[in-house]
Formats: structure tokens, sequence, C-alpha cells
């Protein structure tokens, strides 16, 4: 089985179960507060970053990872992935010198298994930073001491706390895991720990432990264009930190929509057999 079919496999399990995109958001139509219009009506997405009353950036907004230009990613039927959702390591030199062996024993059964594992197949939490990258809007909500994040993927929520407490030392292992951010000048730096390690770093399966400790630097760089740098520090799957960005954009005119899935759904099981 040649790697051009397993990647064509990983990406079409991922698109398929992402099939609910910023297409379907409601209240199509009604701008978001805050956002400046031109003379054309239109949001103007380039104009300076917003800020909260205490002048920092105002991240709050409907969100999505940025889809790239075709071939960048890879994508099926014309649908393309956002750049890091199939493959967090597309872009890092000698990708196999990264892996320890754990990481790479994991990394080939749930390739040699076709992606049948895959959370997002089975209606399971996705976790993070793979929702960094992933398909569904998100909604940022920023408060005094917290910022929420709304995902429309099985309508997850996540807390950031910003109002000085630690990490907790000793946590239930969770799908998100447990966050607590700073400012670094006008970059949100939030650390999150205390990971079940179920949950997939990207698509084609890269594996990660619950010691894995995540820092994500939220950007706001205008008013419609985010980027978050992603670090992950994983002493037992990689021998070293993995670093990337995900672009994201705003959907100015948007909101969330109600997304349930059924745990252990088999619908796209069938669809993925090896190729004669």
């Amino acid at each position: 089985m040649t790697n051009r079919y397993l990647w064509t496999v990983a990406t079409t399990a991922m698109l398929v179960a992402a099939m609910a995109t910023s297409g379907s958001s409601q209240w199509l139509g009604h701008a978001q507060p805050g956002i400046p219009h031109g003379a054309d009506g239109k949001p103007k997405l380039d104009a300076p970053t917003p800020r909260t009353a205490d002048g920092r950036p105002a991240l709050s907004g409907v969100w999505q990872s940025r889809r790239d230009a075709p071939g960048a990613a890879g994508g099926i039927e014309g649908i393309i992935a956002p750049r890091y959702m199939v493959n967090l390591m597309i872009d890092m030199p000698a990708p196999d010198t990264l892996m320890r062996p754990a990481a790479a024993v994991t990394y080939k059964a749930r390739g040699d298994n076709l992606y049948r594992d895959n959370p997002s197949i089975q209606c399971l939490p996705l976790g993070v930073p793979r929702l960094d990258a992933y398909t569904h809007p998100y909604k940022i909500v920023q408060t005094p001491g917290l910022v929420v994040i709304l995902y429309e993927s099985q309508t997850l929520f996540r807390q950031i706390f910003t109002d000085g407490r630690p990490l907790p030392t000793d946590p239930q292992p969770a799908w998100l895991g447990y966050s607590v951010g700073r400012w670094d000048g006008d970059t949100l730096v939030v650390s999150t720990a205390g990971f079940t390690d179920q949950t997939w770093l990207d698509g084609s399966g890269h594996p990660h432990s619950e010691v894995m400790k995540l820092t994500e630097r939220f950007r706001r760089r205008d008013v419609g264009h985010m980027d978050i740098e992603i670090t992950i520090d994983d002493p037992t799957m990689y021998t070293r930190p993995l670093t990337y960005t995900q672009a994201q954009e705003l959907l100015p005119d948007g909101e969330l929509i109600e997304y349930v899935c059924n745990e252990n759904s088999q619908a796209n099981l069938p669809h993925l057999r090896p190729k004669p």
C-alpha cells in the first residue's frame, strides 16, 4: 500500500468527518459588533486590530482555520484542508527523526489500520491542538480573567483562565486539558496540560502522551486575521518540541450551529477499505 494512498485515506476520513463547515453558519448577514465596514458595506478585514477597554487586543469573534491554496495540504473533490489538519509535520524537515520509537509504532499502526480509530470518525472529542486546524468554526469570548472558546465541533467548550492561577498539579486527564493564559505584549500565551492520550494531534495519526504540554500563542494581526503559533512539548513521544503556526480567519457575519455526533458511529467506516 503506497504512502500516497494512505494519505488519501487519511484526508478522506478527516474531510468526511468534517463536512459541516462555516457555510452552514446561522444568522448569515448579521454582522458581529465592532467590525468596521467600507463604503461598499463589506467588512474591512484589514482594518487595525480592535482592542478592549484595557488596551489588550480583542480576540472575541467567530473564527475558522484558514484553508490553503490547492495542493498545499492535500484535498479531495475540490475540498481543501487547513494547512495542518491532516499532517502537522508537513513543513518540518526529516519528520521521521522527530518521533521516538513509541510514537513511530503508534503512528504506523494507525495508518496500517486505515485510520479507523480516528476519534473524529468515532464521534469522540478531537482535543487540542487538533481543533486549532480543524474545519469547523469556533467562537472566542474574551472577558477579564477568562477567555472562553466555544467549538462548533461536537459543541465543545474550553476555559482559559487569565486570572493568574497556575495549572493544576495533579489533574484528572481531560480531552482538552486545562488551560491558563497570560499576555506577552499583544500576544495571548496559553499553556495547557493534563491531557488524556486518547486524542490524535492530526488526521494522519501523530500521537501524544499524557505528559504533553501545549503552548499556543494567539496573535490577532488585524480585524480579519489571527495566527496561532503552536508548540507541542512531549518528550515521551518526540525528540524535540514541535512548533508550527496555523492561520485563522474571522467569519464576520455568521454564528455557530449546534453539532451533535453519535458516539462510535460506524457510518463512515465501510468507505475506508484497502485499495484492490
